[in-house]
């Protein structure tokens, strides 16, 4: 009877165990990369839109002796609003799902703008480059689809909580110091290059928008991480590394456009993009497994599985900008 109750006694005395099972942690870990991916491309898939929108006006008011009309006109204006609004959504899409699923998404933005350019703008088809340029194409946008798939099925699960005491632990880690060790050295001796050197190729230029790209995305992310935990509630506006993050971010984004628009002046517009993305996607990925670490736990599968939609995204979106590469 002693044993009895000393037994019940024991039971009671038992610490509840968590109702939380590995198996509900996989399941809200991919609710989380859904959400993110899910914004991700309803963000570039409206910022397609406006760019095409805002294209459409340009084309229309062409003749126009004024050189600003399409300010007077709501398409424009339209557009403006879109891009704006996908903009916010990619950026609240960092704040979900690992840097590592979100940066090679963008391939939906060029692939969409290739569509929208043939259905909205009605851009020629010629005949005699319809197997050789569209037809291509579109296999380039399926197989960059099923790269999309892969990357949200196969996508790293670190969903880490982006307060300013997590950031400033990564931050200071030696792995990251070490890289960005590195990214200074090469992003100094590319600048030597172009400015002293005048190497204008087109990889140099663009690898140095890549460099900054990376710390553009790994700052947005903790940007808005810390905003998104601050409007539920756990108030990370008060930390220094968020404003730290923030001038970096903006920092960062200025002078990328800059080296950008060097880039234009002499280079096809198509060629930029498809290299830029493939630079740019590369070093985003490497930034964010080093800084996040995304891809810590993750078995070699989902590596594999991962890289290999990564790479479906990058190598067939060269086939992409022929839409609208005129």
């Amino acid at each position: 009877m002693d044993g009895a109750h000393s037994a019940a006694l024991h039971l009671q005395q038992l610490p509840p165990t968590s109702s939380t099972s590995p198996a509900s942690q996989g399941s809200f870990s991919y609710k989380e990369n859904l959400i993110g991916a899910l914004l991700a491309i309803f963000g570039h898939l409206v910022v397609s839109i406006a760019l095409n929108l805002q294209k459409y006006c340009h084309i229309r008011l062409a003749g126009s002796k004024d050189p600003r009309a399409y300010f007077k006109t709501k398409t424009w204006w339209l557009g403006l609003f879109l891009m704006l609004l996908g903009e916010l959504g990619v950026f609240a899409s960092y704040a979900f799902a690992p840097l590592s699923l979100i940066v090679p998404l963008g391939a939906v933005s060029v692939i969409a703008s290739a569509i929208i350019g043939i259905i909205f703008i009605k851009e020629k088809w010629k005949p005699k480059d319809f197997l050789r340029r569209y037809i291509l194409s579109f296999v380039g946008c399926g197989l960059a689809v099923v790269g999309t798939y892969l990357l949200v099925t196969f996508a790293p699960n670190s969903h880490e909580k982006m307060t300013g005491e997590n950031i400033t632990r990564h931050l200071v880690s030696w792995p990251f110091l070490l890289y960005m060790l590195v990214e200074i050295i090469l992003f100094c001796l590319l600048l030597y290059f172009y400015k002293e050197k005048n190497a204008n190729n087109i990889v140099v230029i663009l690898l140095l928008v890549a460099l900054l790209g990376s710390m553009t995305v790994v700052t947005v992310k903790a940007v808005a991480g810390m905003l998104v935990l601050s409007i539920q509630g756990n108030l990370q506006l008060n930390y220094p590394i968020f404003y730290v993050m923030l001038v970096c971010m903006v920092a960062t984004a200025v002078y990328q456009a800059t080296f950008l628009t060097q880039a234009s002046q002499m280079y096809d517009s198509s060629l930029i993009a498809s290299v830029g993305y493939i630079l740019s996607t590369t070093v985003a990925i490497t930034a964010g497994a080093v800084f996040y670490l995304d891809f810590l736990g993750e078995d070699a599968l989902h590596i594999c599985m991962f890289a290999l939609g990564s790479k479906k995204c990058m190598l067939k979106l060269h086939e992409v900008p022929s839409f609208y590469k005129n």
